[in-house]
């Protein structure tokens, strides 16, 4: 497939309401769009590091210069028959999967453009409904969390997740567990914990969480592995999980038993695809995770959520549910149970409505 053209935005999407977590408060998501054009096919990708180096080393400014200004020119002018080949091309430039996932989500979409077919069918997922789980950042109250929760349950929705950081961990959980007792959930504490806090994880180990996601610090697997041997919950890897190699490690030291997937902190659909196989192989049920992408990207997120392995309900969430304004018309909205249909149309689920995208845009390019 020769690529003709790559446009790139830098856009900024206001929250309803503040998405509070142990690495801070952010009121906007900041987002990158690709357009990758090839004849008269198109397809659009998304990556959302978020606008701080706070989640990862990346950030929206660093994907959206390392693409406009190194992987769309490198990539233009190019014939790229797979995704592998266009990671192949890519890899020149070390970490930035990010970056990269942006760049090669918009092959995908483009070649499912191509060939006519939806994206889950060319990723190997089956036409089935995904179940949506429901996530909660750190709130002003209790009462205002358990109120979210009340209608999360309400909604249909078979899971919650919930954020923590000191001082919004244990007494929560455990206000949560007496309101709700069967309720399946689990914690994200996105890396803000340690070893030295063991006693405290024994303490939460006791309110049968069906995981505690990425306890300890973002690039470490040895002391998850020593974590997991203490805790009968498991133990889900998200931040520490960037590559192939990661996981690879992980299973050495049995660092988990729930691995996570998000396409742009694996780097691509193509590297998601292959650890959801991985996990798969070695017995270890994942899961789609999301970035509050906007409408595109969520409804890659749930392309790719239909293959076997993602059995635990995934993070994605209908338009409405942060946006007041999503990009796309129409908006991703969910269905009655709380899950979410994959695509019946060629190419990319969502079209961005480009009046949103010049209404919210920051920055440009186009190679």
């Amino acid at each position: 497939m020769h690529i003709h053209a790559i446009d790139t935005y830098y856009i900024i999407l206001p929250l309803i309401y503040p998405w509070r977590t142990a690495y801070g408060e952010d009121a906007d998501i900041h987002t990158i769009l690709v357009r990758m054009v090839s004849d008269d096919y198109e397809g659009w990708g998304e990556t959302s590091p978020l606008a701080a180096p706070t989640y990862s080393p990346e950030f929206a400014m660093s994907a959206y210069t390392l693409i406009s200004e190194w992987c769309a020119p490198m990539l233009v002018g190019k014939t790229i028959d797979t995704a592998d080949d266009l990671l192949e091309q890519l890899s020149v430039f070390k970490g930035n999967p990010f970056a990269k996932g942006g760049i090669e989500s918009a092959w995908w979409m483009l070649q499912a453009h191509k060939e006519n077919k939806p994206l889950h069918e060319l990723l190997g997922g089956k036409t089935k409904d995904v179940d949506a789980g429901a996530d909660f950042g750190i709130q002003d109250s209790y009462d205002m969390l358990l109120e979210k929760i009340q209608s999360a349950v309400n909604a249909g929705h078979k899971r919650v997740k919930l954020k923590v950081r000191p001082g919004w961990d244990l007494e929560m959980l455990q206000v949560v567990r007496q309101t709700f007792p069967n309720l399946t959930m689990h914690i994200d504490c996105n890396s803000n914990y340690s070893l030295n806090d063991l006693e405290l994880f024994k303490q939460i180990d006791k309110l049968y969480l069906a995981m505690i996601e990425q306890p300890l610090h973002y690039r470490d697997i040895l002391d998850h592995a020593e974590l997991q041997k203490k805790l009968e919950t498991p133990i889900c890897l998200d931040e520490s999980v960037k590559s192939i190699r990661d996981f690879e490690l992980a299973l050495k030291y049995q660092a988990c038993r729930v691995l996570n997937i998000k396409v742009g902190r694996v780097g691509g659909l193509s590297v998601a695809v292959k650890l959801h196989n991985m996990a798969r192989d070695a017995g270890i049920p994942c899961w789609v995770g999301g970035m509050l992408e906007s409408g595109i990207g969520s409804g890659i997120n749930i392309e790719l959520a239909t293959l076997p392995n993602f059995t635990y309900p995934a993070d994605i969430f209908p338009s409405a549910f942060f946006y007041r304004q999503d990009l796309t018309d129409p908006e991703v909205v969910m269905n009655p149970g709380a899950t979410f249909s994959p695509s019946t149309v060629p190419g990319t689920p969502y079209i961005p409505d480009m009046h949103h995208i010049e209404c919210m845009l920051r920055y440009s390019s186009h190679a």
